[in-house]
């Protein structure tokens, strides 16, 4: 049996200072999914708000930086868009660059945005 209560929200602090992105952001990824909390469930959102912070001191490797691409299509022909992660530190900030290494691991389901909305990432 079950009960019906809902969890209370919970916070979980992660430092990335000089730790690598994968490791980050795994561990990031699976407190979103909720397996550090006793109240798991595959089915729920847990409300647990992850935060990384000191995400400008991770430890990323020029070789990393360089040869990482991120690519999107718009549909359209001739719509590939490819950009390094260096430019996209340059352009949107290393906390996009997490934030979608972390999107990466999160299950691809109706559960990903809301889980996605409790990931905070400070510089």
């Amino acid at each position: 049996m079950t009960s019906n209560t809902k969890p209370a929200p919970s916070t979980y602090t992660i430092d990335a200072t000089d730790r690598t992105l994968g490791r980050v952001a795994s561990e990031a990824a699976s407190a979103l999914l909720g397996k550090k909390s006793v109240h798991f469930a595959k089915n729920q959102a847990i409300p647990v708000t992850v935060t990384v912070t000191n995400a400008g001191k991770l430890h990323l490797p020029a070789r990393r930086t360089a040869g990482k691409i991120y690519t999107r299509y718009t549909g359209y022909p001739g719509g590939l868009y490819r950009m390094t992660m260096a430019e996209m530190i340059v352009k949107k900030g290393i906390s996009e660059v997490v934030r979608k290494t972390v999107d990466g691991m999160i299950p691809r389901n109706k559960l990903r945005s809301p889980r996605m909305k409790n990931l905070i990432v400070t510089e």
